[in-house]
């Protein structure tokens, strides 16, 4: 990536340790979505850039360059590249702000979190063991995992740096080599983290970075059949395309898809709590994450009250340039995804919902693609509203009578990635949680990760678990070792009458 006195902004692939520009030419622009305004260009990558991408990966990883290097000095590299991503982590906030629009308050608690992503896997590589498994007879076997080749990293503009993170920390560690295809509305945080990765050390052709269009660059990266696991972070449509392109080559997947969160709020605990819990999962990163409590349970009895509470909260928000420490809540990514929550909003309300605060765009915060902080009640559980991921600024509050109606409501949908519970009943949270069919749950919090965590959903929120010990294993294959320790072989073909073991 380089930069210019006029702060335009230029982001060409990376193959081979080496920036270039697409095969073709061809580019596309970069949008601050806090202006509308373009800021500088990408390469736009076609199939053939795709195909020496990952051919460049390939040959990366069979010459074992990285996938043969001592764990130890595989370690040391990836806590050496943290250090320097811990070194530079201000420019990391003040770009990917201005890139995705969330207000820098926010991108700087998130980003600071990332270098220990890569600590932790980089010591779970030199912590990683081996099984020895016991069998019938007299032989000796183990276990070897071996990294899978090739990785595919497909990520999503809300959160570029901690999604890719959460993949290619393990993807890393384990030893393969991986080509990156991040969003093409916001590339410029993951051009400058490969950049720091070759500074660490890490072998060229290791990591690659392909920029473009998902249609054609990340279609091509999907269905590439050198590709031996993708990881992909989106809606669900293009989620179950890329799944069937990748069963297509054999190829693993890790999907983390839609969400509609449900935040359930029972009527023991303090309302304040409650409501700064629930504007908290709504809005933060302006409700474009899938994990976003996109809709607010509250049982009955406190629904009153907590309407009135959480109109005063969320008409205390404050929108504007995320570049302003005081910003509270900055612009949606597009114009067409401004665009698209209007138009359910204004479908919700024609349907009979209510609006409780917010409902409409802010040009008052600027010219770029701002919406008011926006909750609706009188709500149908099963309305589109209260089906369909938003992923914006908006929330839903329906109210509940008990535990058994707040299961049925927040169960009652197609996704199954993340939900809480706030309770002070220590013995209704458990309870509770272990009947939410959900991947990721938090009692009395929200919007939680740690590098240790597992992360993923059930239903159509996607397949297979990012972080943790589970994500480390998902980057490679296991081998299985037979030792015959007798010293002896069997001649099967002697007729002598002994019996003889085939398995």
């Amino acid at each position: 990536m380089k930069e210019n006195m006029a702060q335009e902004y230029s982001a060409q692939l990376f193959i081979d340790g080496e920036f270039v520009p697409a095969q073709a030419g061809a580019t596309m622009p970069i949008t601050d979505p806090s202006t509308g305004s373009q800021i500088g260009s990408l390469a736009a990558a076609d199939a053939q850039d795709v195909d020496r991408a990952v051919n460049v990966a390939q040959r990366a990883f069979e010459s074992g360059v990285w996938r043969d290097m001592p764990v130890q000095q595989r370690a040391r590299i990836l806590n050496t590249f943290a250090d320097l991503f811990e070194a530079d982590i201000e420019q990391f906030f003040r770009l990917e702000t201005l890139n995705n629009g969330r207000p820098v308050t926010e991108t700087r608690a998130q980003i600071a979190r990332l270098p220990q992503f890569y600590r932790y896997f980089a010591a779970l590589a030199l912590t990683s063991r081996s099984d020895v498994i016991p069998i019938e007879g007299d032989y000796l076997c183990y276990t070897q995992r071996v990294p899978l080749g090739v990785c595919a990293l497909m990520t999503s503009f809300n959160h570029p740096l901690m999604i890719l993170s959460k993949s290619l920390a393990p993807a890393l560690a384990s030893g393969n080599s991986v080509v990156i295809k991040p969003s093409e509305q916001t590339p410029l945080t993951t051009v400058r983290l490969v950049a720091l990765l070759k500074k660490a050390g890490v072998p060229d052709g290791v990591v690659n970075v392909i920029n473009g269009e998902g249609r054609i660059a990340g279609a091509a990266l999907a269905c590439h059949p050198k590709i031996k696991k993708i990881v992909f972070t989106g809606g669900t449509d293009v989620g179950r395309t890329i799944g069937e392109a990748a069963a297509r080559n054999f190829a693993k997947t890790t999907l983390e898809l839609g969400g509609k969160g449900a935040v359930i709020m029972f009527d023991d605990l303090d309302i304040d709590r409650a409501v700064n819990g629930a504007a908290f999962a709504a809005f933060i990163g302006a409700g474009q994450t899938c994990v976003c409590g996109a809709r607010i349970l509250v049982q009955r009895s406190m629904y009153p009250q907590f309407l009135e509470k959480f109109r005063a909260k969320i008409e205390a928000i404050r929108v504007g340039p995320p570049s302003e420490t005081s910003t509270q809540l900055g612009p949606v990514i597009s114009e067409r995804s401004r665009s698209r929550i209007l138009a359910m909003l204004d479908r919700a309300v024609a349907s009979g919902a209510k609006v409780l605060a917010g409902g409409r765009a802010a040009p008052e915060a600027g010219p770029g693609f701002y919406i008011k902080a926006t909750a609706l009640y009188d709500v149908a559980p099963d309305s589109e509203l209260g089906q369909d991921e938003v992923f914006g600024p908006v929330t839903v509050v329906i109210p509940f009578e008990d535990e058994a109606d707040a299961l049925r409501i927040a169960n009652g949908t197609k996704f199954g990635l993340a939900a809480s519970i706030w309770t002070n009943d220590v013995a209704r949270a458990h309870r509770v949680a272990s009947k939410l069919t959900f991947g990721i749950l938090w009692i009395n919090d929200h919007h939680r990760l740690d590098p240790a965590s597992p992360w993923g959903g059930f239903k159509d929120s996607g397949i297979g678990r990012e972080t943790g010990i589970e994500s480390f294993s998902e980057f490679t294959e296991p081998k299985a070792v037979t030792l015959n320790l007798s010293g002896k072989t069997i001649d099967w073909y002697k007729d002598d009458g002994q019996p003889k073991r085939l398995n």
